[in-house]
């Protein structure tokens, strides 16, 4: 069964890996310097697309890498992140334990994840166990680990360099205490989203001198109680210029903009579920650093195949 097993994912991720690249297109050349964001949010261990229902076709591992290999010939400066829930929700978790999702993950060349309430499934010997196959960095910022067996095992933050741009990414997760059992997470620390959020923000954007500052964020877009949410985050914090979200499932067309604590303006961004759409945000930024102009878009996973 394990040699099954093996084999099963090195033909999965080479299948990946083996997929025809898109001819080059090229643009018109500026000054400006153009930083794409592709994120996703709640995989949920969709490695195929949908069989049936409203999403019949949607989605895919395979399309997904078909897509930002596309984009990636076509962009100078690509940023691949994702919000969250990697694990669960299709066998492929019950039998494999996330190493398919890290693996293909990693073939995709992602550069950064934050963990999703979900990752937590299998415990935090069942997390750290798989920790090996994702060739990413977790990021986390409120989530304390000393006294458990994921102590030194994750950032807080990391910071990329594209051209002349510095982006500072760093993640937030939701509290855990009544959402997982307690024995799955053990002795894992939630901090305060807000204060958390305001520390890091401050330090890449005010210290490290990052022209952008990205919050990859599992809180869930906005709620009718008083319960903490991008929205929230976003209302209540400055030097973050873009919220990636997860949890909610929400499917936004476009982001959303919120004011800070300075009154300036934040976006945030969600793509549903299940790997079936792509975000794309592209930040234009001058030679100095500064923004100037900012593009978006929602890029559909669509499977052509008859039989999907």
């Amino acid at each position: 069964m394990k040699k099954n097993r093996r084999k099963f994912i090195k033909k999965s991720t080479l299948g990946i890996l083996g997929l025809s690249l898109i001819p080059v297109i090229n643009f018109a050349k500026n000054n400006d310097i153009k930083i794409s964001i592709l994120h996703t949010n709640d995989m949920h261990s969709h490695i195929h697309p949908f069989k049936s229902g409203r999403n019949k076709g949607l989605g895919g591992i395979a399309e997904r890498a078909s897509i930002i290999k596309k984009i990636r010939k076509q962009e100078e400066h690509v940023l691949l992140l994702d919000a969250g829930d990697i694990f669960q929700g299709t066998p492929y978790f019950n039998f494999y334990g996330g190493e398919l999702e890290f693996k293909v993950m990693s073939e995709m060349k992602y550069d950064a994840a934050t963990l999703g309430n979900h990752d937590f499934d299998n415990g935090l010997a069942g997390l750290k166990k798989q920790l090996p196959h994702a060739k990413f960095p977790f990021l986390i910022a409120n989530y304390d680990f000393t006294n458990t067996i994921l102590k030194d095992s994750f950032q807080a933050y990391k910071i990329f360099k594209k051209g002349k741009i510095k982006i500072g990414v760093f993640g937030i997760g939701i509290e855990l205490n009544g959402l997982v059992p307690k024995d799955l997470y053990g002795e894992t620390i939630y901090k305060d989203p807000v204060q958390t959020s305001n520390y890091y923000a401050h330090l890449l954007k005010e210290k490290e001198k990052c022209n952008l500052v990205i919050c990859l964020s599992h809180l869930g877009l906005k709620y009718k109680t008083e319960k903490i949410s991008d929205f929230k985050l976003a209302q209540k914090t400055k030097n973050i210029d873009l919220i990636i979200g997860g949890h909610t499932h929400t499917f936004l067309k476009e982001p959303i903009t919120v004011l800070n604590t300075e009154n300036k303006k934040v976006l945030i961004n969600q793509v549903g579920w299940g790997g079936i759409n792509i975000g794309k945000i592209d930040f234009h930024f001058r030679q100095n650093g500064n923004k100037k102009d900012v593009q978006s878009q929602a890029i559909f996973v669509k499977n052509d195949s008859k039989n999907a």
